[in-house]
């Protein structure tokens, strides 16, 4: 009897290891609400003005730049932190270094896209506010001017 529940706790163990990413995004932002709110992100930028939009993405009281999980941050090509949802204490900071837990470059990754591209996905992991737990995000990406305003979602 002993080894029947040692075995269904086990498997018990190994499907909730296997259901933990699913529960972790469940409630969470969308693919489709990262594209939104990071195209409105843009045009508020282009219509306020840096000063105002930044100080309202970095403003967590904010519902328009806040959903859940989902946050905006922006970055300039250089790697500087102008406005980060999650984290305030990261602007003005240079973060062109900075790695995820793989030793992914994230930061100089995306600055390299936006170089390159209009818009992006870029996968990597991050905290994930909600859980406080490391977790794989996919952020979408559009470089306006000198600058990439990104939003994402954790798998």
């Amino acid at each position: 009897m002993k080894h029947i529940a040692r075995i269904t706790a086990l498997a018990l163990t190994a499907s909730l290891v296997t259901l933990a990413p699913a529960w972790a995004a469940e409630g969470g932002a969308t693919k489709d609400d990262a594209i939104t709110m990071v195209k409105k992100g843009v045009a508020y930028v282009k219509s306020a003005g840096k000063d105002k939009a930044y100080a309202e993405f970095n403003d967590k009281a904010s519902t328009a730049w806040h959903k859940s999980d989902l946050y905006l941050v922006v970055y300039g090509l250089d790697g500087t932190v102008h406005a980060h949802g999650a984290n305030v204490k990261m602007v003005g900071k240079n973060l062109i270094d900075l790695k995820d837990i793989d030793g992914k470059p994230f930061v100089k990754e995306r600055v390299e896209m936006a170089k390159s591209q209009a818009s992006f996905w870029q996968d990597y992991k991050f905290t994930n506010p909600e859980s406080k737990k490391i977790e794989p995000k996919s952020m979408y990406c559009e470089k306006l001017d000198d600058t990439v305003v990104c939003g994402g979602i954790y798998k």
